[in-house]
């Protein structure tokens, strides 16, 4: 048996394994040095150096000829013909030393099928003085003699994408002969100049360096750089240095691509604005991709379809890599696309700018100036950034909506990107969302500046639904997040908003070659999306299949139990929420937990403040309300103190030991102070000589500490400020407080006393439910170490404040018995047991099996606003849960339904432009134009055929997911 087949046997008993890039490194290694000699065995010529086509003697090795063959001088010259940028080497008896095929004899004639014009006269001077000489210093000069450095008279200087060619070029001089600039263009060469060119580019290396620049963002000086040294390795700097002629060549070829691609070529008109732009083509677009008939308008389409169908979804960013340098000689620039493409038109966007008023408003969120005016202050840039918008569910461009930024990212720069943007194909559309990541503060008075300015137009018909990025939206204020994050946007399913960081441009370009390069990177962009729109469209269809399974059982298990009243009353509070959205954001916080707090420390401390002020109380009496509040911050600070040393132990770093020092001296500062004050408000009968117990607190925490460790870092400190009894008057007694005759402070302390046990409570409660709603959404969820390692490090923290507002409980409990407390105090705050601290289900799950009987601890139902001492916490989180389950859902079922919309757009869109180039065929046919005519067939198959493909992977995927239910 051969061996490969018992290779092939082994491997169809198990799984064949997947070779590593380091086990081919591995093979190879032993094959290192046969690679090697073989690779310097192609340095000499064959042994009888005979030519491969005459086999007379063999003089040139062409290296870019399939395996290197050797010619003779005319077999050289005939065999590139057609390939007449190919690097030959001459053999000098001893080694090939590099040559050119311009030594061999090569002359390139246009025209006549490449022989040559037999009308052919001595032309040269037409190439002769339209172009500058490289200027040599005379220690730039080599000493050395030989082809490479004596370039043959009348030949031009080629730049092709194998390096800088010197050939000798004969047009055709028939009487009827075009000129020779367009001689030289129709062969594949674009002048550098046109009345005498001795310079051209072949369109290869122009194609090259665009799509260089697009995909690795090479600037035209290092393109050209490489060329020199692929010409000359050792002598780089004698190549001919052509690098501004390629500067502009590329513009004039980028732009001649632009409007070939578009269509002009075949139009008579010039293209108007925004029209040298592709757009998205899953985005609705009507009369394009969205056909209604007659007289029909959109909302006419399908009275079954969801309001939301038609909804254009925008993006709103700025980049502040693209900064740009103020022009030497603005009044010397040449702009050949202003406003065609995606960079809005520079004089309507300037006269904008200069009637806008740059109104800063006080911000109601947090801060965001800082970064949106990054660069504001640097005085040498024309342009600080580019901001623009893009549609947010595919992160296509939207033509001529991209701007300028003059002093960071302002409202009156994208006020102008917005209002272009709502204007392109959004005939019939009437609403939209915009993601933003300021939006909270952008959106509050668009509609104002849009009615007050002549540069802005917005249709009073399209609705605008402002939200934020699901990046962004985390470092606004917490409320922002219901109220702007997509998740709870009804109809934009499910999107993140983030895009616009990829743009970038060279600071030292002119401004029309910058708005140029970053049109051409923006279009590239859409054009890449669009041909991967398929690809993008059945992993989002796949995503919301399974999306719509996971946040259905989600759902269900909280709605299965749920009582049909609550069910129908949150359903109805939420439409109330969506539609008042737009008018009033805060009822969006329908969505967030709603429940008044007991009174707080702060608050009873303002009321007893007030009511001292207002009976005239005695100057000893005036401010011992934030006396006693200062006593309870004190006792706060030290049990937190506390906790962190028993945390840190006998096992702690110099740093920590450091920390815990200074934090003891912050505290001993503040109870001296407060000890101090304390002869103004307990009289003369208090000394504060007086040296009571040290502070015994019980720590309920959850650390794995060694408590003997504890016991001997506490011995260590027994003097410590952690540890020191501060003067309250718990602290004292009831007895020692009426023998200072301060028994009127003993009340004070216990309203004061039932605001911190109020507080405490309250943040107990937050902290239990993050840590149940960790559980559920982090832990459990986590799929790799890293992300359990990640989780379960949340879970500490937020433990570690269980623990520290647990244990202040305790002691204010403790103190407040020392007060005599009445009746009714004692049966509000009862002794906090261990137990009723561990996470249960019916905190973050109500409705989990073998819950239902579950009650939640006593202080879930403290000085709470909703029905019965076990259902007001409980149902509260209840319904928050089951809103965001609710919501979730409703943005899957919605992400649903327009990924299959989109996949019908799509299509739609490439049969829109197979028959737009198929009608430009026939019209091309008709005036005798083959080439218009070819172009066209060629473009319009490319179309179909995306057509095609997408519309079989949309309908074998929808056919297999139908299946799948099925079963």
């Amino acid at each position: 048996m051969h061996p490969g087949a018992k290779i092939s046997q082994g491997r169809s008993k198990g799984q064949q394994r997947i070779q590593s890039q380091n086990d081919y490194l591995r093979q190879w290694l032993p094959r290192q040095q046969s690679y090697l000699h073989h690779l310097l065995d192609r340095e000499a010529p064959p042994e009888d150096r005979r030519c491969i086509v005459c086999e007379q003697d063999g003089v040139y090795k062409c290296q870019d000829c399939l395996g290197e063959p050797l010619y003779c001088t005319g077999c050289c010259r005939s065999q590139h013909h057609h390939n007449p940028f190919h690097w030959i080497s001459q053999w000098n008896g001893q080694f090939f030393e590099q040559s050119c095929l311009a030594q061999a004899g090569l002359v390139i004639h246009l025209g006549h099928d490449g022989k040559q014009c037999p009308a052919l006269a001595d032309r040269w001077d037409l190439f002769e003085g339209d172009e500058h000489e490289d200027q040599l210093e005379p220690e730039d000069l080599p000493f050395v003699s030989g082809p490479e450095f004596q370039p043959k008279e009348n030949t031009m200087v080629i730049i092709d994408k194998s390096g800088v060619h010197r050939l000798e070029i004969r047009c055709c001089d028939c009487p009827n002969a075009l000129s020779p600039d367009i001689q030289m263009f129709r062969h594949g060469f674009f002048p550098a100049s046109f009345n005498r060119p001795k310079t051209a580019f072949t369109f290869r290396v122009l194609d090259d360096f665009l799509l260089d620049n697009l995909e690795c963002g090479t600037s035209a000086m290092n393109y050209y750089s490489k060329l020199r040294r692929m010409t000359s390795s050792m002598f780089p700097h004698l190549v001919p240095d052509r690098y501004r002629e390629l500067m502009r060549v590329a513009r004039q070829w980028r732009q001649l691509k632009t409007m070939k691609w578009h269509g002009f070529g075949h139009r008579s008109d010039i293209p108007s604005t925004g029209e040298l732009a592709l757009f998205c083509p899953a985005c609705p677009q009507p009369g394009i991709n969205v056909l209604v008939a007659g007289d029909e308008s959109l909302d006419d389409d399908d009275k079954n379809s969801p309001s939301w169908k038609y909804t254009r979804s925008f993006v709103m960013d700025g980049n502040f890599k693209a900064e740009h340098l103020h022009p030497i000689k603005p009044f010397d620039e040449v702009w050949l696309s202003d406003g065609l493409g995606f960079m809005v038109g520079k004089d309507r966007y300037k006269m904008h700018l200069a009637e806008a008023a740059d109104m800063v408003e006080k911000s109601s969120c947090n801060n965001h100036r800082a970064v949106n005016q990054a660069n504001a202050a640097r005085h040498k840039l024309e342009s600080t950034g580019i901001g623009g918008v893009a549609c947010a569910r595919h992160g296509c461009f939207v033509p001529h909506s991209m701007v300028d930024f003059q002093k960071g990212e302002r409202q009156m720069n994208m006020d102008y990107a917005l209002c272009e943007a709502a204007r392109h194909n959004m005939e019939g559309i009437s609403r939209a969302v915009t993601f933003y990541d300021i939006n909270c503060q952008y959106n509050k008075h668009f509609r104002a500046r849009v009615d007050a300015s002549r540069f802005l137009e917005m249709t009073q018909d399209l609705t605008i639904i402002p939200g934020i990025g699901l990046w962004h939206v985390h470092g606004h204020q917490d409320s922002c997040y219901v109220r702007y994050a997509s998740n709870f946007i009804d109809g934009i399913g499910r999107i993140d908003g983030e895009i616009m960081e990829t743009l970038w441009a060279p600071r030292g370009m002119s401004s029309p070659h910058r708005q140029e390069c970053l049109d051409y990177q923006m279009n590239d962009s859409n054009f890449c999306k669009m041909i991967r729109m398929k690809r993008t469209l059945c992993r989002k269809y796949k995503l919301a299949m399974n999306g719509i399974t996971e946040s259905g059982k989600a759902f269900d298990r909280l709605d299965e139990a749920a009582p049909a009243h609550l069910k129908t009353e949150w359903s109805a509070r939420e439409r109330r929420a969506q539609s008042s959205r737009l008018n009033d954001p805060e009822a969006m916080d329908e969505y967030e937990i709603n429940i008044k707090k007991a009174p707080s420390r702060k608050e009873i401390e303002l009321r007893l403040l007030e009511e001292g002020s207002a009976r005239n109380a005695a100057p000893s009496r005036r401010s011992v309300a934030t006396w006693i509040s200062t006593g309870l911050a004190i006792e706060e600070a030290q049990i937190a103190l506390l906790i962190e040393v028993r945390r840190m132990g006998k096992r702690s770093t110099e740093t920590q030991r450091l920390d815990i020092a200074r934090q003891r001296d912050r505290l001993q500062g503040q109870i001296d102070g407060f000890t101090q004050s304390a002869l103004t408000h307990l009289g003369e009968g208090f000394d504060a000589d007086d040296d009571p117990d040290d502070l015994n607190v019980d720590i309920l925490d959850d650390l794995d500490d060694d408590p003997a460790d504890f016991s001997k870092t506490s011995d260590a400190w027994t003097n410590s400020p952690e540890l020191t009894v501060i003067p309250l008057p718990s602290n004292l007694g009831v007895d020692r407080c009426r023998h200072c005759m301060a028994e009127d402070l003993i009340p004070l302390e216990m309203s004061l006393r039932e605001g911190q046990a109020n507080d405490t409570l309250h943040n107990l409660r937050i902290h239990l439910c993050n840590k149940a709603v960790l559980f559920r959404t982090s832990v459990r969820q986590a799929k790799s170490q890293a992300l359990k390692t990640r989780a379960w490090s949340q879970v500490t923290s937020v433990q570690q404040a269980v623990s520290l507002h647990a244990s202040i409980y305790t002691k204010t409990r403790k103190q407040m018995m020392k007060l005599e407390p009445g009746q009714d105090q004692l049966q509000k705050f009862k002794p906090l047991l261990r137990e009723q601290l561990k996470i249960s289900t019916a905190v973050g799950d109500p409705n989990a099996r073998g819950q239902r009987n579950e009650s939640l601890a006593w202080f879930w139902s403290v000085e709470v606003d909703l029905g019965g001492p076990d259902q007001s916490w409980n149902e509260e989180f209840y319904r928050v849960h089951w809103l965001r389950a609710k919501a979730l859902q409703d943005r899957w079922k919605e992400e649903m339904t327009l990924v299959q919309l989109e996949m019908d757009w799509t299509c739609n869109y490439f049969s829109w432009r197979a028959t737009q180039w198929g009608d430009r065929m026939r019209e091309s046919l008709e005036k005798r134009l083959p080439g218009h005519a070819c172009y066209s067939g060629r473009q319009s198959q490319m179309y179909s055929l995306l057509a095609q493909d997408a519309q079989a992977a949309f309908e074998d995927l929808q056919s297999v997911s139908i299946e799948t239910g099925d079963e």
